[in-house]
């Protein structure tokens, strides 16, 4: 596997056509994503190629919580990534696609979603199930499940770029270290317990890195002292660089640091990136709509401006959730810069893109992108407010095709009854 077909180690929001990306806006409306699959099989080949996933060594799985989009699955799926799922409904979506075998992590899993994949289970789907819990374990055990189990453990450790995605040390996550290697072995009696599993969180990267190999490395001691193991999942996390001047991650240096952090295991190291997947590959185009000065309708030069766009919080989350930073540029025209604040049309202040950053001055009808939104884009989308949700386009190759239809208010409506 040659390090040329991964691509460059980050794609910028700068290095999308804006010609192009102003043609599917011009034929497919706005809000839209867009997701280039080329892009996608880049950063799989990357993180293969970084991991050594060639060998019998590592095993690398896509998160597929990051975007759970048909045509983003077959690709991962085509590109010799596994599936990690974190949902009945993400492990439907992942045998759809194609898999013959899926984990599912299962989080205080509800009953119905327990019943779900056991169903697919029993129809012959080859399914790993992460238990987090003696409890769940019990309810497996209680519905005849005697398949591939894992126990996910709570190692003390976590990290992230927020405290909302940090889950290594909260107790909603994992079985307490201490009690894990008892779960286990308490386990064997009735299941296939094939593998250890823990998570340190989201977006980790930087100072992050040391907190992951602490991680890492208790994973390794717990898995030396349970006996024998297929496999030791220590998640993934791995971070991108949302801001233009942020360097990318040293992803060969991160695969080494997570091998010699594990030490020698008798099991398969997995890994189970997913925004490092998707992120780059999609950008959210949005237009203006509104335009008005922060003081009086006849100021210029630096004053403030507010661009109203059709996109809102509604549409791309992260921002109002996380406080998350995502590049965006004007693709219409290049014009003096000022300070600008970029708003949708939910009735929350938390519904802003930015605020007063400089960029060029917007005039209604502009289109915007913003960048690094393909990973966890559509995917938070809501209708609240009832807005639909969006369209989505896939890239691939000289190829446009629409992956995702554009929600109406009709549909919004459908499965209300009226009694």
């Amino acid at each position: 596997m040659n390090a040329q077909a991964a691509g460059p180690a980050v794609r910028r929001l700068a290095d999308w056509s804006a010609a192009d990306l102003a043609d599917l806006a011009d034929e497919y409306g706005t809000p839209l994503y867009v997701t280039d699959l080329d892009r996608v099989r880049e950063n799989a080949t990357r993180l293969r190629a970084a991991f050594d996933a060639d060998t019998d060594d590592v095993d690398v799985r896509y998160a597929v919580k990051a975007h759970t989009g048909r045509a983003v699955l077959e690709t991962v799926r085509e590109s010799g990534l596994g599936a990690e799922c974190a949902s009945a409904g993400e492990v439907v979506r992942a045998l759809d696609a194609g898999y013959d075998s899926v984990q599912y992590t299962a989080v205080n899993p509800p009953a119905e979603d327990l019943d779900v994949v056991l169903d697919r289970w029993r129809d012959g789907a080859e399914v790993t199930i992460v238990a987090g819990a003696r409890d769940t374990v019990t309810r497996l055990r209680e519905r005849g499940f005697d398949g591939r189990l894992a126990i996910r453990v709570n190692p003390g450790v976590g990290a992230g770029h927020h405290e909302k995605v940090t889950t290594g040390g909260h107790a909603k996550f994992g079985v307490p270290y201490d009690r894990a290697a008892a779960l286990v072995d308490d386990a064997r009696a009735d299941f296939d317990v094939v593998g250890i599993h823990a998570h340190a969180g989201s977006g980790i990267s930087g100072d992050d890195l040391e907190a992951h190999r602490e991680l890492v490395s208790r994973m390794g001691d717990l898995a030396r002292s349970v006996g024998p193991l297929e496999f030791v999942d220590i998640g993934g996390g791995f971070g991108v660089p949302y801001r233009e001047a942020d360097a990318p991650l040293d992803l060969d240096a991160v695969a080494d640091a997570t091998k010699d952090a594990l030490g020698p295991v008798d099991a398969t190291l997995a890994v189970e990136p997913g925004r490092y997947v998707v992120a780059d590959a999609g950008v959210l185009l949005t237009r203006v709509n509104t335009v008005k000065p922060v003081d009086d309708e006849g100021s210029t030069g630096s004053v403030p401006v507010v661009a109203g766009v059709d996109a809102g919080m509604t549409t791309l989350l992260r921002p109002a959730m996380y406080d998350a930073y995502h590049a965006i540029r004007n693709l219409t025209d290049q014009r003096p810069e000022r300070p600008v604040t970029v708003a949708g049309p939910v009735c929350e202040t938390a519904d802003l893109f930015c605020e007063e950053r400089p960029m060029p001055a917007p005039r209604r009808d502009d289109l915007l992108a913003i960048g690094n939104a393909g990973a966890y884009g559509y995917e938070m989308a809501s209708t609240y407010n009832s807005r639909p949700r969006p369209a989505e386009v896939v890239l691939d190759g000289d190829k446009v095709r629409l992956a995702r239809e554009r929600e109406t208010i009709a549909g919004l409506t459908a499965l209300e009854v009226d009694r």
